[in-house]
């Protein structure tokens, strides 16, 4: 999976634990202990985690309600904001798919 900059180092250093994405049929695939490879976009160093869990929400401001901001990649200073989502994903995408919050550990 590629990731931007700021996420990736997130997942890197340990902060972030919960990867969000669309349950789109890609994503559907992803089982519990499955190994993800992520790509930062700018620089193409990758990282790879184990799958610890997958919670199925209807969108991203059910998802944001179970988890704290920093677990989502958010620092302390920073509002977590569902909407934030919508850099990547479109409502009617979330609204089709509904989303993943997928629980991982760097290895």
């Amino acid at each position: 999976m590629n990731l931007h900059d700021k996420p990736f180092k997130a997942i890197e250093s340990g902060l972030k634990t919960i990867e969000m994405r669309l349950n789109d049929i890609k994503r559907q695939k992803i089982k519990v202990d499955d190994f993800i490879e992520f790509t930062n976009t700018k620089s193409q160093k990758k990282i790879y985690c184990v799958v610890n869990s997958i919670n199925k929400y209807k969108d991203f401001v059910e998802l944001y309600k179970h988890y704290d901001k920093s677990s989502l990649g958010y620092k302390e200073n920073e509002t977590a904001n569902p909407s934030d989502m919508s850099t990547y994903y479109s409502k009617e995408d979330i609204a089709r798919y509904g989303v993943l919050a997928i629980e991982i550990k760097k290895l």
